[in-house]
């Protein structure tokens, strides 16, 4: 490995801690920042410096990878008080993760390199398990010198980085693809699940069988195991795909292009959101159908 670098993690949530720890893993220094005091006593407890503002953070650091949850959080991170731009020495890197619009992406970036400082729009897929493994797919556009600041922190979170381009803007529209893909494919699983128990079928043995068949998904295999455990702790949570499929369905309505199925799948989660479950794991798709048609998941109260 070369030298250790300090890198700036800004997020600390399940993906940006996990991050964190990896970059640690890889033996490189790590500055992180979040809103949440637990998560920055947990990554000084793994050896990190805890910084008390995204500014703090950049301090000494060649690398700031943003890993908040929308556009209006990264653009406090970037370009408010005591935001990255303003405190990040310049030829610095910034990664930003988050699923964002294309024209988000592009518009941060301008900002950024105005600012002297080099812009990676770098979306990240894989989940909270492959982020603390280090093997998330990065789905990242920028020049190819942004590429080459960035690169310790690459190799250290990803298992694959796609090179999509020396634009910025790249990156974030093949994530968008994903997310409809992936929204899709989790209220494809939930609906099939409790549409399962509806026939009064032994839903473990449904995953078992479905699994093994041609109607599995990257997603019924990743998500259905949350609701056979009745555990909907949020791995990723229903609000992200209400913001997701929103983003998606708002390119569609510029574009005039059809998105039905996006459609229906968005007012699945809009509607297990309204239910009060916004920020559970957004298997929680499957709890709404079963409270709706009265059915019991595990983990659900029993019906008087």
């Amino acid at each position: 490995m070369s030298s250790p670098t300090t890198i700036a993690i800004i997020g600390l949530g399940s993906m940006g801690l996990g991050m964190a720890r990896s970059v640690l893993s890889a033996g490189h220094k790590v500055r992180g920042f979040d809103v949440n005091r637990d998560a920055l006593s947990t990554l000084e407890n793994e050896g990190g410096v805890a910084a008390s503002s995204p500014g703090d953070a950049v301090e000494g650091a060649d690398i700031a990878v943003v890993v908040v949850v929308n556009a209006a959080q990264t653009e406090t991170v970037l370009f408010g008080k005591a935001g990255i731009v303003s405190a990040m020495h310049s030829g610095g890197v910034i990664v930003c993760c988050a699923t964002v619009s294309p024209s988000d992406a592009k518009s941060f970036a301008a900002r950024t390199e105005a600012a002297g400082l080099l812009y990676l729009d770098g979306p990240i897929s894989g989940g909270s398990k492959k982020a603390h493994s280090g093997e998330l797919t990065f789905m990242a556009s920028g020049s190819p010198e942004a590429f080459k600041a960035a690169r310790p922190a690459l190799d250290a979170m990803a298992a694959t980085v796609y090179e999509l381009g020396d634009q910025p803007g790249v990156g974030s529209s093949f994530k968008i693809v994903n997310q409809l893909l992936a929204g899709v494919h989790i209220a494809a699983a939930c609906e099939a699940i409790a549409f399962a128990k509806s026939l009064d079928l032994d839903i473990a043995r449904v995953f078992d069988v479905i699994t093994k068949s041609a109607g599995n998904s990257w997603m019924f295999e990743n998500r259905i195991p949350h609701v056979l455990d009745g555990d909907y702790s949020p791995h990723s949570a229903v609000s992200i795909f209400t913001k997701d499929l929103g983003i998606v369905s708002d390119i569609g309505r510029q574009q005039k292009f059809p998105l039905p199925i996006t459609a229906a799948a968005l007012q699945l989660f809009i509607m297990t959101e309204a239910a009060g479950m916004g920020r559970d794991d957004d298997s929680s798709v499957a709890r709404l159908l079963a409270q709706i048609t009265g059915l019991h998941l595990p983990g659900m109260p029993e019906k008087e």
